[in-house]
């Protein structure tokens, strides 16, 4: 009886295994909230700034395949769990709120689902468009290969993180010449950065006059009092409407801790965490229904169409297939590489 004792006593304590490529800053409070609350250790692994989600995704994908060691990735973008999903490695899940996510963005076989969208929009220094010039003001994709900003303008390395989605996004909806003739433009006017927030800041200092970035990093240039602007691009009834990358979540198949990867899939998947992410630094937009908390990035006033499938919260939404996009990375990514290799 005292050696059963002993043994229940060093049960050990239960835990998660998570590989996460949202920034640490934003979400390991809510994994301190979630051991707080449930008991279960989280054990986390984060991606760097310059290759946002590439190195866990390989992680998984390659050096992990056969035995894997995360129980649940949570992605701050999309296109990569949807690689994830195509190589067989995710696991089916029925979180409870479910219901309460657009379908558009989330895995019509419940192996993958998105929440807490950033948009990538355009950052203007103010000091180079003055507010008398509106009607010149950058506000498409397409004033990024412009030619009189040549060496003006910036974005991310177009490899990993958002950058690379847009590009996958872009490939999807404009077919393959159109989408090779933009960014081979692009390759001539652009200044490349290691990452999103990289080209945030070169905007606010007056480095370059505009910027391709994330509205979780443009939203902190902003609220550190920058002369900034954030522009949702491509807003007009004839235009394709801002692209939203939502955060992803995802149980790996045969993780080892898949009980514990359920509970915290609930937990992350719900209105709450959505409201937390919206009120938090990152700013993110939320997705589920009846969500009243508003991102501080969204506009201040909302559009009629805002219940509308392409709309929300007042923006006109880029219209686009992310397992399509998923389909089309690898040639997209051998394109990228090769049009970018000097930048």
């Amino acid at each position: 009886m005292t050696c059963l004792v002993v043994a229940a006593g060093c049960r050990p304590q239960p835990e998660v295994v998570v590989y996460a490529s949202l920034d640490q800053e934003f979400s390991e409070p809510i994994f301190q909230q979630f051991e707080a609350e449930t008991g279960i250790k989280v054990r986390a692994l984060f991606d760097t700034e310059a290759n946002k989600t590439a190195g866990l995704t390989n992680r998984i994908l390659i050096s992990e395949r056969n035995r894997p060691r995360c129980d649940l990735f949570w992605n701050n973008e999309i296109i990569n769990t949807i690689r994830l999903q195509n190589a067989g490695l995710l696991a089916t899940a029925h979180p409870a709120d479910r219901a309460q996510f657009p379908d558009e963005f989330c895995d019509r076989q419940d192996e993958w689902f998105g929440l807490a969208a950033r948009a990538r929009v355009l950052l203007l220094n103010t000091e180079r468009f003055p507010a008398e010039g509106e009607a010149t003001r950058p506000n498409s994709l397409h004033d990024l290969i412009d030619p009189k900003w040549r060496d003006q303008v910036g974005m991310a390395k177009p490899l990993f993180g958002t950058t690379a989605t847009h590009a996958a996004c872009l490939r999807t909806l404009w077919g393959e010449a159109e989408f090779k003739t933009f960014y081979q433009q692009l390759q001539k006017n652009v200044r490349i950065f290691p990452g999103n927030k990289q080209v945030a800041q070169a905007v606010s200092s007056g480095q370059i006059a505009f910027g391709i970035t994330d509205t979780d990093d443009a939203i902190i240039e902003l609220e550190q009092g920058r002369p900034v602007e954030i522009i949702f691009p491509d807003q007009a009834a004839d235009q394709m409407g801002t692209l939203f990358v939502p955060n992803s979540l995802a149980i790996i198949r045969n993780g080892p801790n898949p009980a514990e990867a359920e509970l915290l899939l609930d937990y992350l998947l719900s209105a709450r965490i959505e409201s937390a992410l919206a009120q938090g630094p990152s700013a993110q937009i939320p997705l589920a229904q009846g969500v009243t908390t508003r991102s501080r990035v969204e506009p201040a006033v909302a559009a009629t169409q805002a219940d509308s499938k392409n709309w929300i919260g007042g923006i006109k939404v880029m219209d686009v297939d992310f397992r399509m996009a998923a389909n089309h990375w690898d040639e997209v990514a051998k394109f990228l590489t090769q049009t970018f290799a000097s930048n």
